[in-house]
């Protein structure tokens, strides 16, 4: 691997680095200062709170009802080997654009982050931020008056999945557009 590639791969794991220090130690602040199950401060008319909730599921609590076992494998242990097979596809792949290297490096930063909490916090991850929305109902099968409370690690993991996904996008319409002017 030449220099400029070794860097250009080597460079955008400090975000990985950024994201898994800031998820923790904002984690580590609200587990010190906010009681579970409170809120610790609200902002602009409670719009944004800082809460103190513990997750065992993902994404909206799904799976926080199955049996540890279970949850340990899907939560856990799986992530664990996605995040090892998405880094060796990351060293091994000389496609990849500068955004979408320093992209996937927040992705895994985030899914660092939450895995550090499963596998050292018998409470499950820790949840702090929470954010008002309208509401949205749908009768019958769902109502939704806040937004599922979320953390540091799941705003990098979201953020930066939208952004991987505009740029693969963009990078396949490029791509297409040569091909079909011959270049």
């Amino acid at each position: 691997m030449e220099n400029k590639t070794k860097i250009e791969k080597f460079v955008p794991l400090v975000l990985t680095l950024l994201v898994v220090a800031a998820d923790q130690i904002t984690k580590y602040i609200v587990v010190k200062t906010i009681p579970p199950f409170t809120i610790g401060a609200s902002f602009f008319g409670g719009i944004l709170r800082l809460v103190h909730v513990s997750n065992t599921g993902v994404a909206f609590s799904v799976g926080d009802s199955l049996p540890d076992t279970v949850r340990r494998f899907l939560f856990a242990i799986l992530p664990l080997v996605v995040i090892g097979i998405v880094f060796a596809v990351y060293f091994k792949n000389n496609t990849f654009t500068k955004l979408q290297r320093w992209t996937i490096c927040g992705i895994v930063g985030g899914g660092l982050g939450n895995l550090i909490d499963r596998f050292m916090r018998a409470e499950g991850v820790v949840d702090f931020i929470d954010i008002d929305i309208p509401n949205i109902a749908v009768p019958g099968l769902f109502s939704l008056e806040r937004w599922p409370t979320f953390n540091i690690a799941d705003a990098s993991i979201v953020v930066c999945c939208a952004i991987l996904i505009v740029s693969f996008i963009k990078s396949a319409g490029e791509e297409s557009g040569r091909s079909s002017h011959g270049t």
